[in-house]
Formats: C-alpha cells, sequence, structure tokens
C-alpha cells in the first residue's frame, strides 16, 4: 500500500511539472509570434515585458531573458535621438544579460546577444564610446565563435562589427561583402536546438548582401 502511495505522488509530481512546462512552452511559443507585428518601441516593451515576466515565473531557464534583453537592445536601436532612454533601455537588457549568461554560459548565442549589446552602448556616443565598446563587442563575438564557429549569429555580428569599422577608417568593405553572401548562403544549414532557441538574423544578412550590390 505504501508503495503504491509513493508511486502515486511521484507521479502527481511528475505531471504538475510536466503541466508547467508545457505552459512555459506555450507562453513563449505565443511571445516570439508576436516579433513578426512588432513595429514601434512600445511594441518592443510590450513583449519584453512579456518576456520578463516568464523569466520570473521560470528563473532556470535562460532563453526568456534572452528575449527580453533582445527586445530593449532593439529599443535603444530604433530610439532616434534620446542618448538617456537609449541608456535606459540597454540597462533593463544588461540585468537580463548578466542572468542569462549566467545560466547558459556554453551557448554561443548569449554572447552573440552580449556583442550586439555592447554595439548598442557604443551608438549611444560613438565618438566617446567606440573604443571601449568596439572592443568588448569583438571580444563577445570572438567568445560566441570559440564556443560554435558556426552560430549564423555571431557570424553576421562579425561582419557587421568588420564593416562598421573599415567604414570609420575608410576601407574598402569587399571582403565583408563576400562573407556575408557566404554566411547567407550557409544560413539554413544552422540548425537551432528547438523551436524556442534563437534563429533570427537572416533578413539583417539579406540587407547587407543587398547594401554591397
Amino acid at each position: 500500500m505504501k508503495t503504491n502511495l509513493l508511486t502515486l505522488i511521484l507521479a502527481l509530481v511528475s505531471l504538475t511539472g510536466f503541466s508547467q512546462k508545457e505552459e512555459y512552452y506555450q507562453a513563449m511559443g505565443e511571445s516570439l509570434a508576436q516579433y513578426a507585428t512588432c513595429r514601434s518601441i512600445e511594441d518592443f516593451q510590450a513583449l519584453g515585458n512579456k518576456f520578463n515576466m516568464i523569466a520570473k515565473a521560470e528563473k532556470e531557464e535562460w532563453l526568456p531573458f534572452y528575449y527580453h534583453a533582445q527586445c530593449y537592445i532593439i529599443m535603444s536601436f530604433m530610439e532616434p535621438s534620446d542618448a538617456t532612454k537609449k541608456d535606459a533601455y540597454l540597462d533593463a537588457a544588461e540585468k537580463s544579460i548578466t542572468r542569462m549568461i549566467e545560466l547558459a554560459p556554453a551557448e554561443a548565442d548569449v554572447y552573440a546577444l552580449q556583442a550586439m549589446f555592447f554595439s548598442g552602448r557604443l551608438v549611444v556616443n560613438p565618438m566617446e564610446r567606440g573604443q571601449e565598446f568596439g572592443m568588448r563587442s569583438g571580444q563577445a563575438v570572438g567568445q560566441a565563435l570559440g564556443i560554435d564557429p558556426t552560430n549564423p549569429r555571431a557570424r553576421m555580428i562579425k561582419i557587421q562589427n568588420d564593416m562598421g569599422a573599415a567604414r570609420f577608417y575608410g576601407k574598402d568593405v569587399k571582403a565583408f561583402c563576400e562573407q556575408a553572401k557566404a554566411l547567407l548562403a550557409d544560413w539554413d544549414n544552422f540548425k537551432p536546438k528547438s523551436p524556442l532557441h534563437p534563429n533570427w538574423g537572416k533578413q539583417q544578412v539579406i540587407e547587407i548582401v543587398n547594401s554591397c550590390n
């Protein structure tokens, strides 16, 4: 009898955990689908806050922190001129990035996003921040590629960084255009670990290639 009772308790605990995970997957899937409808800073802020709510409920999952940070980084790039607002958005992103790296230090995508974050800091004030945050972005993307040289977002951000530096110093970007074309041709060969894992960036590479033509 005791054995049967113990088995029933373990089954109920397992079922509860499964149910909670199902809710997590559903919430994440629904939130990820909303990226397609985001058009404004307000849209990304609302979506980012949804990911933040999921992160608070699922404290050991790194992906909600990833997407919360990404939304706020995008907001900083979308903000037209207010440097204080840009930095405020990035401050919010930084908290999630710190937690995300703690949870998933072996994931290339977390460092690719960190590189994007550092680029956001640079853009706020290129003249004063260019050297520091250009170097930090390069280090982060290098760390991502060290974990997985095939990661397409890390490769894309490295191309963006290299092209930006080349243009700043008046150098030819043709070599990086060829790298962008090669990345685009190879993009679909990279398979995310799950439908919830990062899979964005192809459109940005298309835009790089188009700007080269």
